[in-house]
């Protein structure tokens, strides 16, 4: 794949790769999310992802939501724990009035008091929700046992009294402090040159003015292992396993991702899924994770099963851990996996859309964008001997926390 950056004057960076389709993708990424929030600020990012839309200097919130739509586009966005972002996918015609747009909702939104007020319980609704679903709290809940006592174990919802409390000057607060120019990434795939797109670039972007250098952030130190259980009025009664695992810069990082996909990622001839669904029918849904951050990550294992078999369901678990601590894949085995989790990033990147967030994502923290095929380089360059170190360290019985929801 072909990359071509530019940065413009101002700092704001942009990675673009030029394809001849009639749909583009664009988008807009901030590296600041929900551990950059003060104690007072929870949720802060996320409300601001939402509010962006609802006005600015030259356009009401009905004008922002039709000028891509209306077009047969797409608008949308998303906060994480340490991003924000904004994209959209739309005619490649388009790419003008999208440009635009961003440059307007990003760098110019107002946040009108009566907009604040009416999207606080939209996103008071949202938390509702979510504390509605215990199969997707407990993922939250889980970061917030492994990381307690530092940002990144917050949620990125907030709570209802922390968003009604936020103010329009909280949120031009936030913003000055974590909305940097080196902290700025524009990603584009789409059907236009570089030189167009540069153009209109610098029509609308370079006169944004923000203040340089990233935000500091604190390193997460001191991890505890625990057990923990909570009763929930549930139907079904739901399991976390895991531990700290790597940031997004350490190389061990490749080998922990195979041995990810291995154990349970979302090939139906996953370990975990063979096991306990196929064998034991006693799950339907068991999947492993790896999440990276800047300067840590986190894995972790996740099913829903009946209360009667939580017990048999850790033990099956902890052996399929046990198997990959103290065994060597085999030679047949191990080019199997290599070859399935190369083949999953590939169909990842089919998709322009993901391209595009991917890329965004990527350059944020790097000088220069790893293709796919550096990338299945990498897998295939690994060795049977990294798996089974890293194993060890992630895997030990010794250093992984539970998190149990039982139903009452």
């Amino acid at each position: 794949m072909n990359y071509k950056y530019h940065i413009l004057s101002n700092g704001i960076k942009l990675v673009h790769s030029e394809v001849n389709t009639p749909v583009s993708h664009f988008g807009l990424m901030v590296g600041t999310g929900s551990r950059d929030e003060r104690p007072n600020e929870i949720g802060m990012a996320h409300f601001i992802e939402h509010m962006i839309f609802k006005g600015t200097k030259k356009r009401k919130a009905f004008h922002i939501l039709g000028m891509i739509e209306n077009s047969g586009g797409e608008l949308n966005a998303f906060t994480t724990k340490e991003e924000t972002c904004i994209y959209a996918s739309f005619l490649s015609p388009f790419y003008s009035n999208t440009v635009k747009l961003f440059a307007d909702v990003a760098f110019n939104s107002i946040f009108p008091v009566k907009e604040m007020e009416k999207e606080k319980m939209v996103i008071l609704d949202e938390i509702n929700s979510y504390l509605d679903n215990p199969s997707e709290q407990i993922f939250d809940d889980f970061e917030a046992q492994i990381f307690e006592g530092h940002p990144l174990a917050t949620n990125i919802l907030g709570s209802e009294e922390i968003v009604n409390s936020f103010s329009k000057s909280d949120v031009f607060r936030f913003m000055k402090r974590n909305y940097r120019l080196d902290n700025i990434v524009i990603s584009s795939v789409g059907n236009i040159s570089l030189k167009k797109l540069v153009k209109l670039l610098e029509q609308h972007f370079e006169s944004v003015n923000l203040k340089g250098g990233k935000q500091q952030r604190m390193a997460f130190e001191n991890y505890k292992p625990n057990y923990v259980v909570e009763q929930k009025g549930a139907y079904l009664s739901h399991l976390m396993i895991g531990n700290l695992a790597y940031s997004r810069k350490n190389p061990k990082r490749i080998p922990l991702l195979l041995l990810n996909n291995i154990l349970g990622g979302p090939a139906l001839n996953s370990r975990l899924n063979l096991n306990l669904r196929e064998k034991h029918g006693i799950a339907y849904t068991v999947e492993s994770m790896f999440n990276t951050y800047s300067d840590t990550g986190l894995f972790a294992i996740y099913l829903g099963t009946d209360l009667k078999n939580i017990e048999k369901s850790k033990r099956l678990i902890k052996r399929e851990l046990r198997l990959l601590r103290e065994n060597k894949l085999g030679t047949v085995q191990f080019s199997r996996a290599k070859k399935q989790l190369a083949g999953q990033i590939a169909i990842q990147y089919d998709s322009r859309q993901n391209e595009m967030l991917s890329n965004a994502k990527s350059y944020l923290y790097r000088p220069e964008i790893k293709t796919v095929e550096s990338f299945i380089k990498e897998i295939e360059g690994l060795s049977v001997e990294s798996l089974l170190e890293v194993a060890n360290e992630v895997f030990d019985e010794n250093k992984l926390s539970t998190l149990i929801f039982e139903t009452k």
